[in-house]
């Protein structure tokens, strides 16, 4: 596993290098498209998947491969995604903080067997850091191995993503966390996220939209590192399944304790 792991990280490395920093803060109107309301695709991302998908096939031929972005142009691509050997692409995640010239923002890459998450990378093109994981191996920043850790803090510092959900379901989680979480702001970025759940920035998050791209990574990376990514009724998070709603940690007792209160 670690001859693959410096692979897949090089080839990140070379598409952050010679795709996605030349075009940060240097987009032209023209090459910032929305495919949806507040969902971005820049030139950057549909040139950063086609590299990342070329080179991921040279890595592991015998895998398919699952972009967001080819996703978006035909859906079912994504028929595949509990089916075997699966790369898993976000070419950019945080593509609106991308195209609006601040961080954070980063390269995701997760790898599935039959629905079950085997490996996962996320880069943070500007600072360098590589957070990765492999099922049973432990997860690491860099070369060292990390271990998830919860703030510390009086109340939990929790960063809900709620802008999916209804007026009336946001409404309902606000009055569940009045004064039993500290809720601060979401980075609008899982490949941020995930990390301050495993550093003990956050202690928790909640996610509705649960595509493969955005969490594959960083719920293996989550989970090797001691703390907990599950559905909301506490069942595995597996590629394939296409129900909402996912609910993390930094431990599986603060994962308790969130479950108790938003759930």
């Amino acid at each position: 596993m670690h001859a693959l792991y410096r692979s897949v990280a090089a080839l990140m490395e070379t598409v952050a290098a010679e795709v996605v920093l030349p075009r940060y803060q240097n987009l032209a109107q023209d090459e910032i498209e929305e495919k949806a309301a507040d969902d971005y695709v820049t030139i950057a991302d549909k040139e950063s998947e086609l590299r990342l998908h070329e080179g991921l096939l040279r890595i592991l031929p015998e895998a398919g491969v699952i972009g967001e972005e080819a996703v978006a142009a035909d859906p079912s691509v994504l028929d595949a995604a509990g089916r075997g050997l699966q790369w898993i692409i976000d070419p950019i995640d945080g593509t609106g903080n991308f195209a609006a010239g601040r961080p954070p923002f980063g390269i995701m890459i997760g790898l599935v067997d039959d629905g079950i998450i085997q490996a996962g990378w996320i880069l943070d093109p500007l600072t360098g850091r590589m957070c990765h994981a492999a099922l049973g191996g432990g997860a690491f920043i860099d070369e060292e191995r990390i271990i998830a850790r919860e703030s510390g803090a009086d109340l939990p510092i929790a960063a809900l993503a709620v802008y999916f959900l209804s007026a009336e379901q946001r409404a309902d989680i606000a009055v569940r966390a009045e004064g039993k979480l500290t809720l601060v702001d979401i980075p609008r970025c899982a490949a941020e996220q995930y990390p301050r759940l495993v550093l003990g920035q956050n202690d928790i998050s909640l996610f509705e939209r649960s595509h493969p791209w955005d969490h594959a990574p960083g719920a293996l990376i989550l989970n090797e590192a001691g703390g907990r990514l599950a559905r909301r009724d506490g069942t595995p998070y597996i590629i394939g399944d296409r129900r909402t709603g996912l609910l993390g940690a930094s431990s599986p007792r603060m994962w308790d304790r969130a479950a108790e209160i938003l759930c």
